[in-house]
C-alpha cells in the first residue's frame, strides 16, 4: 500500500497511527496540494489527503473511510467493534465525526488567515470556525468526563481522532489554550503521546 499525504495534515496522521496500530506495512509519499504543480487530482478528483493506494491499484480516499477500511485489515489492535455492534460502533464513528469536525473548523480558520491578506480577512468567518472549534472541544471534554478512554472501556478509532485533533491544535494554534479549559483532554492528550503510534507521527514542518 502507498500513503499519499503530508507530515502536517492531521487527517493524514490519523491513517499513518492506524496503520502503525494495526503493524501494517506502507510506503509514503509526499503531496502538497497547496502547489500548483500538484497532481492530487490524479488520485483524488477533489483534490485532498490522505489517498490510500492499493496494491491493486485502487484508491480510497477521506481518512474515515480508509481507517475502517485498515482496521478489517487484521485483528491486531482492533479500533472498531464488529458490524453487528451497531450503537457501540456508531458510538465510536460518532466521536471520529466529532473530531474532524472541530478539525474542519481549526483548517479553515487557518486558511483564512493564511491565505488571504489581513486586509481581505474576515474576522466573521474566524470567529464562526472559532465558536465551532470551542463548542466541539467543550462536546468532547464533556463526553469523556473522568472516563479513561473516550469510547467504552478501551482505546479506540475514537482515541486516535481525538489524539490526532488535539496535536495538530497544538502545532497550529499554540496560543488556544485548550488544555487550561479542559483538563481531562490534557491528560487524555498525555496519555495517546506516550504510544509509539503517536510520537512517531507527531506533525512536521
Amino acid at each position: 500500500m502507498k500513503l499519499i499525504g503530508s507530515l502536517t495534515s492531521p487527517y493524514v496522521r490519523k491513517v499513518r497511527v492506524v496503520l502503525a496500530e494495526k503493524k501494517l506495512d506502507y510506503a509514503i509519499e509526499l503531496e502538497d496540494v497547496w502547489l500548483p504543480e500538484t497532481t492530487i487530482h490524479e488520485l483524488n478528483p477533489l483534490g485532498k489527503v490522505p489517498c490510500l493506494v492499493l496494491e491493486d491499484g485502487d484508491v480510497m480516499y477521506d481518512s474515515r473511510v480508509i481507517v475502517e477500511y485498515l482496521d478489517t485489515l487484521t485483528p491486531v489492535c482492533k479500533l472498531l467493534p464488529p458490524n453487528g455492534n451497531g450503537r457501540e460502533r456508531a458510538a465510536i464513528k460518532n466521536w471520529e465525526a466529532l473530531a474532524d469536525g472541530v478539525l474542519d473548523a481549526g483548517v479553515a480558520m487557518r486558511l483564512e488567515r493564511i491565505q488571504r491578506p489581513p486586509e481581505l480577512q474576515s474576522a466573521e468567518q474566524i470567529a464562526r470556525q472559532m465558536g465551532k472549534v470551542e463548542r466541539g472541544m467543550a462536546s468532547m471534554s464533556d463526553r469523556l468526563g473522568d472516563n479513561a478512554w473516550c469510547a467504552g472501556n478501551h482505546y479506540s478509532l475514537a482515541d486516535v481522532a481525538v489524539g490526532c485533533a488535539l496535536g495538530w491544535f497544538s502545532f497550529r494554534f499554540p496560543d488556544i489554550d485548550w488544555r487550561g479549559a479542559h483538563p481531562n483532554l490534557g491528560k487524555l492528550f498525555d496519555k495517546l503521546s506516550e504510544r509509539a503510534s503517536f510520537k512517531d507521527t507527531v506533525p512536521q514542518g
